[in-house]
């Protein structure tokens, strides 16, 4: 069961808060709706529940809160939205990538894919999807790792009635087998006949928390709706039969040639307009809205099977009552088999979701070719203009340009690494805070670092070849310093790569993670730069010889060469601005992940 207590979200300015002392129970084994007008504050309330929005208040699933939880994904099911994942996705890579995330066999996949019927829709991409597809996407990213909660906010806005039946089936099927749901609407009618209790919201404040039937009894009423191309002349003759008989009938003249008939009958109705020869298009009974309802209405009602509920209370006007579960219909659409979750997150987890997610669309594909054609065609033009040196020559990199094509695309693709975690509703159970786990982080360091080196060794190849064609031997040939040139190209390009990770890590953005790569040679490079200019700064000169002579220390295998060269590479302007801003970067993401953990 869900217990909701006290949720109250931070207002801003002087506006009020968006939801203001909201509390609230949802039982397990039954559905419960969240019931409320556009801004009266549900979206907020569900986002309080799942810790993605800051505010007071603490909400318990099964008796304990989200972050208290092993296995979020395994408890709650969410859907918020359209689901965010990239256009050029396929539905099954997508939903693959999630399977790794939550920790569940790929094979549950299928199994979802299956069960909301896009089985024959699991190689189309994701921005091809229509609205009813994308939520039968989002239901499945919901059910991938066998919750036993569901929260889902407004699920069936924008879908055709089929598709809300069919909807409203499987949260029927999820809530009978024990599990407990929860979903938001702004429509009463659905709420009355898919909900066992409802829960009205009304400015974000709590104004009734009733049964299903209760409900029905105290917002809808019945009406008769007729269709008339007479509709002003019936109305006004039914008025005047019910001031004549002295009876309580209220006549509403909606859109069009549309009336709304309260307190009647289809047959007084049809009678009165057969004797005055009044041709009707429409005739039929339908459960209309009393509007807002007021504090005096909200009295709670006893939970459902009290022993204050009343047999009158299993059907109210029209609205059939979930209460008694013997009379749910037959046929409710049938839901994947359970699974299991492993018992330990396992260090490989997010290595796995990583490649799955990188390797899911053709951006870092397309990157790497951009890459490599624009870094040969600037090679050769640098080499046809001439006065440019090999290594630069090699590496595509004019000294006009803040950074080599390189560098950039692996900067971008560190950018990109951050994005499925801050807005996918599948890993939003997990309080928001998937980005900030440093398994995850490291992860997406190692696949940042191998992107890197396999696009610095394939400029570097490409430049070569391209050369030889053009220009010949003369231009290719081996520097005598290739080992300290290698490693600066090594550490340039992976260290861009991890400036765009963590970047985009802290400000949640794309654009930040790429302007914190553009930043270090146009904004920390001078800095450095005018640093290491200082008269009192001192040389290293004689490093390797001084380490060499330690006696404590041995260095097979040259190994004091490559400190000298790691050395020279930080002393550098470009070195030591990288090396500086990847430690403010990496800092700055462990404050960010203590202080979510605090909270």
């Amino acid at each position: 069961m869900i217990q909701a207590i006290g949720l109250t979200s931070t207002p801003r300015k002087e506006l009020p808060p968006a939801v203001d002392n909201v509390s609230f129970e949802a039982l397990s084994g039954y559905v419960t709706v969240l019931l409320g007008a556009p801004g009266a504050g549900k979206t907020a309330a569900v986002r309080l529940m799942l810790a993605l929005q800051q505010g007071r208040g603490i909400t318990y699933f099964r008796g304990r809160p989200l972050h208290r939880i092993a296995h979020p994904s395994r408890e709650v099911g969410v859907l918020l939205g359209d689901v965010p994942g990239h256009p050029a996705r396929t539905v099954r890579g997508h939903l693959r990538m999630l399977c790794a995330a939550a920790g569940v066999p790929v094979q549950r996949a299928d199994d979802v894919l299956d069960v909301v019927g896009l089985s024959s829709l699991r190689d189309e991409r994701l921005g091809t999807l229509s609205r009813g597809m994308d939520r039968r996407l989002g239901l499945a990213c919901a059910l991938l790792a066998d919750p036993h909660t569901l929260v889902l906010d407004d699920p069936a806005r924008g879908l055709s009635v089929r598709e809300s039946r069919w909807l409203h089936g499987i949260l029927r099927a999820h809530a009978l087998q024990g599990g407990t749901v929860l979903f938001t609407t702004r429509d009463p009618k659905e709420a009355a006949q898919t909900a066992d209790r409802v829960v009205t919201l009304e400015e974000g404040r709590l104004v009734a928390d009733q049964e299903a039937a209760a409900f029905a009894r105290t917002r809808l009423r019945p009406r008769v709706v007729v269709r008339s191309p007479y509709a002003a002349r019936l109305g006004a003759l039914l008025t005047k039969e019910a001031r004549t008989a002295r009876r309580s009938v209220e006549v509403v003249r909606e859109d069009g040639n549309r009336l709304s008939v309260y307190g009647s009958s289809c047959a007084d109705v049809g009678e009165t307009a057969f004797r005055h020869g009044i041709l009707v298009h429409q005739l039929a009974d339908e459960i209309g809205d009393m509007g807002p309802l007021s504090a005096a209405d909200g009295v709670p009602s006893p939970p459902p099977g009290d022993a204050g509920s009343t047999e009158e209370n299993e059907r109210v006007e029209g609205v059939p009552s979930h209460k008694v579960r013997s009379s749910e219909p037959a046929g409710l659409p049938a839901l994947p088999p359970p699974v299991s979750v492993r018992p330990a997150p396992s260090p490989l987890r997010p290595l796995r979701y990583e490649l799955r997610r990188a390797a899911g669309v053709g951006t870092g594909f397309f990157t790497v070719a951009a890459v490599l054609a624009t870094s040969a065609v600037v090679s050769v033009v640098l080499a046809c203009v001439g006065h440019t040196p090999q290594p630069r020559l090699l590496a595509a990199w004019p000294r006009e340009l803040p950074l080599p094509p390189a560098a950039l695309g692996a900067g971008f693709l560190g950018a990109i690494a951050f994005g499925d975690e801050f807005r996918h509703p599948a890993l939003a159970a997990d309080r928001g805070t998937v980005p900030r786990r440093l398994g995850l982080l490291t992860a997406k360091l190692l696949v940042a670092a191998a992107t890197a080196l396999m696009l610095a060794f394939l400029t570097v190849g490409c430049d070569l070849e391209v050369l030889y064609l053009v220009h010949g031997q003369e231009l290719v040939d081996v520097p005598a310093d290739w080992l300290p040139l290698s490693a600066s190209w090594i550490g340039l390009v992976v260290g861009c790569s991890w400036a765009g990770v963590l970047a985009a890590g802290i400000f949640r953005s794309t654009t930040a993670g790429l302007a914190a790569v553009l930043a270090v040679p146009v904004l920390v490079v001078p800095l450095v730069h005018k640093v290491l200019e200082r008269a009192t700064v001192r040389t290293a000169a004689g490093f390797s010889a001084r380490l060499h002579e330690l006696p404590l220390m041995q260095w097979p295998f040259g190994g004091e060469r490559y400190l000298t060269v790691a050395a020279r590479m930080i002393a550098q302007p470009v070195g030591g601005a990288l090396l500086l801003s990847l430690t403010a970067l990496l800092g700055t993401y462990l404050l960010t992940t203590l202080r979510s953990r605090v909270r």
